[in-house]
């Protein structure tokens, strides 16, 4: 029975790679709303908006991949319908496509900023390829750059832009920087090393539209304020595409709700990446992850299962982000901190911090130390089997090596 994927990124790649390396050899057709094949998106707001990254640079796979693993490519084509009971799904072109078994790995969306003026010209959101094939052009020393949003990728476009020499603003309503995901030591750290360059940070921010004649000229506040503006990036979240497993009956729960392999409600209904609600043992608890590791992880899960021999995902949650000369990166998704831990000196560029949910470590936090973050996210795992009686003192200690702390 042939497979068909609905969504060319991360997920939907992988679950090909995993197909075909596991001895699969039904049809497999990927269908992708993109004009593109699966390629790279976190360079999206960083090496690629500089420049720095040359566009055959993110694709994941050439032509010649997806010829010799005998994978029919639907690119620039749109899904308008899926029959569960079927087993089809029906294209916008009119063609209707049989499957076996069905993998929904369409990612998410960036939630729209709807307020008046938002029709005016240069104002982008920061989602695909060709988000920033537009934005691009713009990006020249001296103009004025507003985000709106001060999230990883918002931050990660300004970081891109005041490097380029923009002058630079970003708006966030909540009272900090990365108030959803972060802790307000991390938001204190993004904020100074902004600063440092020059970035106007507004918190609290009441946005009342744009103004501009065809184009964007200024972000209206509440209070009467204009903000000048010849570009404008909005990131206040985004949503997960799950309008075709709407239509088709399944269980969601913000994202398509799916087993340790990736399976949904339907059997032969299986989804990846971004738009899942999946459980993870290693937390004791379903969420929703927007990350590249969760994506691929998920793809190979999808693929054992449909190849009959399932390998359950459950690993510890990890991301990264990259602005100026940091490199941020996460691991666990803790919901209760109870005590923290710092490594270095955090009015540095260089620390990491440990947070503990009881007597479990359950999230690492490490700027610039790679080695503390690799042993951090074990220690997480090992900590939430049980497995791990954690030195706090050890992992203050800047004597102690972090390749210690497993011992």
């Amino acid at each position: 029975m042939s497979v068909i994927i609905i969504g060319a990124g991360q997920a939907g790649l992988q679950t090909i790679i995993s197909l075909r390396q596991s001895g699969y050899t039904q049809a497999i057709t990927l269908i992708g709303d993109e004009a593109y094949l699966p390629y790279q998106r976190p360079p999206l707001s960083k090496a690629y908006l500089s420049g720095k990254m040359e566009r055959d640079r993110l694709f994941l796979k050439p032509d010649a991949f997806f010829t010799e693993n005998d994978v029919t490519l639907k690119l620039d084509t749109r899904v308008t319908n899926l029959d569960a009971s079927a087993k089809t799904v029906s294209l916008e072109n009119g063609e209707r496509l049989a499957y076996g078994d069905l993998v929904i790995a369409t990612g998410s969306r960036p939630r729209r900023l709807d307020l008046p003026g938002r029709a005016l010209d240069n104002i982008f959101d920061l989602r695909g390829m060709a988000d920033i094939d537009a934005m691009q052009p713009h990006f020249i020393a001296g103009k004025k750059l507003v985000v709106i949003g001060g999230g990883y990728i918002g931050l990660e476009a300004a970081a891109v832009a005041a490097d380029m020499g923009l002058h630079v603003h970003v708006l966030e309503a909540a009272p900090r920087l990365l108030a959803r995901v972060a802790e307000p030591e991390i938001s204190d750290f993004y904020n100074r090393i902004h600063q440092a360059r020059d970035v106007t940070i507004i918190t609290q921010s009441n946005i009342e539209g744009f103004v501009g004649d065809g184009k964007v000229s200024g972000v209206q506040m509440a209070d009467g304020a204009i903000i000048d503006a010849d570009i404008v990036i909005t990131g206040i979240g985004i949503l997960p595409n799950i309008e075709l497993a709407e239509a088709a009956g399944l269980v969601l729960d913000n994202g398509i709700v799916v087993n340790e392999v990736g399976q949904s409600s339907d059997a032969h209904i299986y989804a990846a990446g971004d738009c899942t609600q999946h459980p993870n043992d290693v937390l004791g608890r379903s969420l929703r992850l927007e990350s590249v590791p969760n994506a691929i992880e998920q793809g190979k899960a999808v693929a054992s299962a449909i190849c009959g021999a399932p390998k359950p995902y459950h690993q510890v949650p990890w991301f990264w982000s990259d602005q100026y000369d940091v490199k941020l990166q996460i691991a666990g998704v803790p919901t209760q901190i109870d005590h923290k831990v710092l490594r270095g000196d955090d009015s540095s560029n260089s620390f990491a911090w440990f947070y503990f949910t009881g007597d479990k470590l359950t999230g690492v936090t490490a700027v610039n130390r790679p080695a503390e973050f690799m042993a951090g996210r074990m220690l997480i795992e090992k900590s939430a089997k049980g497995e791990a009686n954690i030195d706090k003192a050890a992992l203050a200690d800047e004597d102690v090596k972090p390749k210690t702390w497993m011992q």
